[in-house]
């Protein structure tokens, strides 16, 4: 099961996921980390270690920080 937060604010069901990209400038792979209201392919079951969860005050869209 995907993991999920529920805003505080809009009071919406946010599914977590994460993609790995190729950077254009210097080639290098890193994963990104976003939070979507249906669960997609890359949903993934745990927030990763070293993250936490924050949710933006003025919109109440989550997103993950270094913690």
């Amino acid at each position: 099961m995907a993991y999920s937060l529920v805003s505080k604010k809009s009071a919406r069901t946010y599914y977590l996921h994460g993609k790995t990209v190729t950077l254009k400038n210097t080639g290098k792979q890193q994963t990104i980390y976003y939070f979507a209201p249906d669960i997609r392919e890359g949903a993934l079951d745990a927030i990763p270690s070293g993250m936490i969860v924050e949710e933006n005050p003025r919109t109440g869209l989550p997103y993950l920080k270094r913690g």
